[in-house]
């Protein structure tokens, strides 16, 4: 009875519920709220303080401004109960009709100053975002989107590298080399990760049960494949039906000493090649893309062809 008291000597003041009409919807600044308002800063910080006392706004600082707002959900049951009762009567006053009046101008600044820094910094867009937040945060930031119940496979994982970068958005990752030297890199980068299985096997004799997979990665490594169909009819044979395999490889190139130098097999892939051999694997609705090129790499182009394991 007290506390619920002690809100309404607090809310009897008709500038203090004028400000929480705009405060439950918005948060404003102490500038915003006078321009709205009316009222010197003095009165309005005034009001805000002893609303705050009350437990009636809460604020967050933004850089050099204070925002405001109406805490809603966390107002105790008696001010819950309070609230409606008041925010009935005073919407219904000129005042506050005055006041969402302004409110839209104030509001419509707050746009405007967005759109001229955007007319004058679009040009200069993406430098001024790199060298803010880097160049691949938005790539990190959409792994998100994938299915978290997915069991995936990292086939031919090699040091884990794409192991490590989906295992914290999956239910699951399998990663499969044939090196024991390439699986002990990989231990070592994933750490003690439950939700990662390392095992042991070749690309055409997968240490995998039928349909284990809802997906599968090739990640640069169908160029080392003596026979890349035979490679991507037992990757089938472990994707489950509808689930879906991602290659990514090499665009056909001319670079003979990689087949010396690093025991490459095929010199790239080019789409007609590649599509051959995932219709003959049982893959279907098949997509192949080329990817961006990174200025400071020296290798071939490479290219991402996603297909869907048939029914």
């Amino acid at each position: 009875m007290v506390a619920i008291l002690d809100h309404m000597a607090v809310l009897a003041e008709p500038t203090r519920c004028r400000l929480l009409l705009l405060l439950e919807r918005h948060e404003l600044t102490v500038s915003e709220l006078c321009a709205v308002l009316q009222c010197p800063q003095s009165s309005v910080s005034r009001h805000l303080k002893t609303l705050a006392d009350d437990d009636w706004v809460s604020s967050r600082r933004d850089g050099t401004s204070r925002f405001y707002s109406m805490p809603l959900h966390d107002l105790d049951s008696g001010a819950g109960r309070l609230w409606p009762l008041i925010r009935e009567q005073v919407a219904e006053t000129a005042a506050a009709g005055q006041d969402t009046l302004r409110l839209q101008g104030v509001l419509a600044r707050r746009r405007a100053k967005s759109q001229e820094f955007f007319a004058t910094a679009a040009g200069d867009w993406d430098r001024l975002r790199s060298d803010l937040f880097g160049d691949t945060f938005y790539l990190w930031a959409v792994l998100g989107l994938i299915d978290p119940t997915l069991v995936v496979g990292d086939l031919g994982c090699g040091t884990g590298q794409l192991t490590e970068t989906i295992a914290p958005h999956v239910r699951r990752v399998i990663a499969v080399d044939g090196s024991t030297d390439m699986l002990d890199a990989a231990r070592r980068r994933v750490g003690e990760r439950a939700n990662v299985d390392i095992r042991q096997g070749d690309l055409e004799a997968l240490p995998l049960d039928d349909g284990e997979l809802d997906c599968a990665m090739l990640a640069l490594v169908l160029h080392y494949a003596p026979n890349p169909a035979n490679a991507l009819a037992e990757v089938a044979r472990v994707v489950s039906p509808g689930g879906r395999l991602l290659v990514v490889d090499m665009l056909p190139h001319d670079r003979e000493e990689y087949q010396q130098q690093m025991g490459h097999v095929w010199l790239g892939f080019a789409e007609a090649q590649m599509s051959r051999f995932l219709k003959a694997a049982g893959f279907s609705r098949i997509r192949m893309r080329v990817l961006p090129a990174d200025p400071d790499a020296q290798g071939p182009g490479l290219f991402a062809a996603v297909a869907t394991r048939a029914a």
